[in-house]
């Protein structure tokens, strides 16, 4: 599934997630984020990679489906959750390390 709008791109590709551009998401956008999520999560694949290093902006709308996502991802304790952030994206690297307090065994590389 592929997510495409003139601000921002979500995708898969295999057991990779991809977010890039600026996201400034709204309510009705999350039933759709959180789909793609939630398949990719129910696949069970052994890793999931999350690619947020081209993400210039996120809102906090769209961090409360990363958050999910996280959450989520607790319950599948055989699917290793990877994220890439970009430490040179200043809410990647205040946001991001929060992560690992949700789900201490998600891998955070930070580029």
């Amino acid at each position: 599934m592929v997510i495409n709008t003139d601000e921002y791109s979500v995708w898969v590709e295999g057991n990779d997630l991809y977010f890039s551009g600026v996201m400034r998401l709204e309510n009705k956008a999350a039933p759709e984020m959180s789909a793609l999520v939630r398949d990719l999560l129910n696949s069970r694949p052994p890793t999931i990679t999350v690619h947020l290093s081209d993400l210039e902006f996120l809102n906090s709308q769209g961090r409360n489906i990363l958050a999910k996502l996280v959450i989520e991802a607790r319950n599948h304790p055989e699917v290793r959750l990877v994220v890439r952030g970009n430490s040179n994206i200043a809410w990647q690297a205040r946001a991001l390390p929060n992560l690992k307090k949700l789900y201490p065994d998600l891998v955070l590389l930070m580029d």
